[in-house]
């Protein structure tokens, strides 16, 4: 498989204007990092083909990798309200794994997955999940047919501005993003909403690796950010941060890669491995000193007439 050209930090800046109209990674860019293949993430990824950061009970909390990412997306089902909803969107779906729970174990009739990733959503369609419709699409091209109950994005909004945004910028993409998912939200449907931000770690202090050449067109939010943008739209009644559950998943994730280092690059070449392999333990590193944390939300929307942006 063709990866796209790699997008450098500069080229990324020139396209941040005054006015954002479509914020965030192309598709290309995407398709650079999560369309390696397939194969390749399930050597390294648990059972459940989940990429994001895992949830355990404290330090001494001793479950495995599956069990800990099955904790998180129960974590995530509860907090939007999702339980024997009628109908979930799931922005960022990745490889389906919240998107079959919703619909095998807690009776939600449809569920709806967004994903930029070829990749990803092919192998959600090969599942033949009952109720479930994948869409390759962004979240700012969506056009939901009826309204959702439960809206949950778990690691995608990393993806929803560039680097070279002003502050400014950025929470007016973040407002956008905010504005429609309350527009389709039921009533006062409920948002979780799980993402890396910046910490102690300043934007300009990013590193040149992680963002040409692992999520390139891609930045972290602050959490100061986040807030800002969502109050027209929703109000945060939970917030955690587990930047050590990141770290000890981006752990097991190298150690896991590490083990599966043959069949790693027989699929995708030494390269490849290799910037995995330095991209994982500079992310546990990072989340171990605290320059970026782990962010978890549970939102509720707030009546649509005092919401700032409803967008349809």
């Amino acid at each position: 498989m063709s990866v796209p050209q790699q997008s450098t930090r500069a080229e990324a800046a020139t396209t941040a204007t005054t006015t954002v109209e479509r914020p965030g990674a192309s598709a290309e860019a995407i398709q650079h990092h999560y369309d390696i293949s397939n194969e390749f993430y399930r050597l390294w990824l648990d059972e459940t083909t989940t990429y994001s950061c895992a949830l355990w009970d404290g330090p001494g909390d001793d479950s495995d990798l599956a069990a800990a990412q099955r904790r998180k997306i129960d974590h995530h089902i509860r907090a939007a309200g999702a339980d024997h909803a009628r109908a979930v969107l799931d922005i960022g779906c990745g490889w389906g794994s919240v998107l079959r729970e919703l619909v095998t174990a807690r009776g939600v009739s449809h569920a709806t997955g967004l994903t930029l990733s070829q990749a990803q959503a092919s192998h959600v369609q090969a599942m033949n999940l009952p109720g479930v419709e994948v869409r390759l699409e962004s979240w700012a091209d969506h056009k939901p047919e009826r309204p959702y109950d439960a809206i949950i994005s778990i690691g995608a909004f990393e993806h929803f501005a560039r680097p070279g945004y002003t502050p400014e910028q950025k929470i007016a993409a973040y407002e956008e993003f905010f504005a429609r998912c309350r527009s389709w939200l039921d009533g006062r449907g409920q948002l979780s909403l799980q993402t890396i931000a910046y910490a102690t770690m300043r934007p300009d202090e990013a590193s040149a690796f992680m963002q040409d050449e692992i999520f390139p067109q891609s930045e972290l939010p602050r959490l100061g950010e986040i807030v800002a943008a969502s109050e027209g739209s929703f109000e945060i009644v939970a917030l955690r941060n587990d930047r050590l559950d990141y770290a000890r998943t981006c752990e097991l994730w190298l150690k896991r890669l590490r083990a599966s280092r043959k069949a790693a690059i027989e699929l995708v070449g030494d390269q490849v491995f290799a910037r995995y392999e330095q991209y994982l333990k500079l992310s546990a590193v990072g989340f171990r000193m605290g320059k970026i944390c782990l962010l978890r939300l549970a939102m509720r929307s707030r009546p649509l007439a005092r919401a700032t942006r409803a967008v349809v």
